[in-house]
């Protein structure tokens, strides 16, 4: 017995010989021209134009996770190029592979962590005694909690202040800007650690505050990425260093196997 088919439907968008309709709106008549990229993946996720506030903001925060230097994700695209120059596709996919619990998708991490501690972001909350719940939720599990610390940027990582600051101009700040913050605190209370609030944090947060799902939150680093990626491999074409990671890496890791010279 056959199973009966359920519809097949999608919003996205469609084309015709004369016509290409993205999220409702036409390409050549009503976007182009009119939309940057930030703007254009707001659409594609909300169905709708941002407004000016929205715009700026989400702009910020996209554009905050684009580049940050020679980090995991960039050598690995790098050396991916290193050995398949003909297929930038693939050297950028391999960089964006490692956008994880660590690297970027941290964002997810801590938008589901606030989304799901408060639920309602309107109603009234012992924002301090919610964070301490939180931070003790985690370390009885023994998990970091995300959005939390960074190697270099300390006591305060310079960009979360600045796109708190946007998030306040735009009408965006609210509990869960707040909330992230007593987590932060508390979490170094708990801990006697540094552990300043990152940007994937402050990101998560402000995604909360514009009502995105939480699911979509490593998607915008993944979609910020891969354009610092493509920058990258066109660094790289022009002025390769991947050859002379492997090797260093190499000559290193294999140098004690090697018997002492004369």
């Amino acid at each position: 017995m056959s199973r009966p088919h359920k519809p097949i439907r999608s919003e996205m968008g469609w084309s015709t010989p004369d016509r290409i309709v993205v999220r409702g709106k036409d390409l050549p008549g009503e976007i182009l021209g009119n939309f940057n990229l930030g703007d254009m993946a707001f659409l594609e996720l909300t169905g709708r134009a941002p407004d000016a506030n929205e715009s700026r903001l989400f702009n910020a925060m996209v554009v905050t996770l684009v580049e940050h230097g020679i980090t995991p994700s960039a050598l690995a695209a790098r050396l991916t190029y290193l050995g398949a120059p003909e297929a930038m596709q693939a050297a950028v996919a391999a960089g964006l592979c490692g956008l994880g619990s660590v690297f970027v998708g941290s964002t997810e991490g801590c938008a589901k962590m606030l989304t799901e501690a408060l639920p309602d972001p309107k109603e009234k909350t012992d924002l301090p005694a919610l964070a301490r719940r939180i931070v003790q939720d985690y370390r009885s599990r023994k998990q970091i909690v995300p959005g939390l610390g960074h190697p270099i940027h300390k006591p305060v990582d310079p960009r979360v202040p600045r796109l708190f600051a946007i998030a306040k101009d735009t009408g965006f700040y609210g509990n869960y800007a707040e909330l992230v913050q007593q987590v932060q605190q508390e979490a170094e209370r708990a801990s006697g650690k540094r552990l300043p609030l990152n940007a994937t944090g402050a990101i998560g947060a402000l995604c909360c505050e514009m009502g995105f799902d939480w699911r979509v939150c490593r998607g915008l680093g993944v979609m910020a990425r891969a354009v610092g990626l493509v920058g990258h491999l066109l660094e790289e074409a022009r002025t390769p260093i991947a050859q002379e990671v492997w090797y260093r890496v190499e000559d290193e890791a294999s140098e004690h196997l090697r018997p002492d010279e004369p």
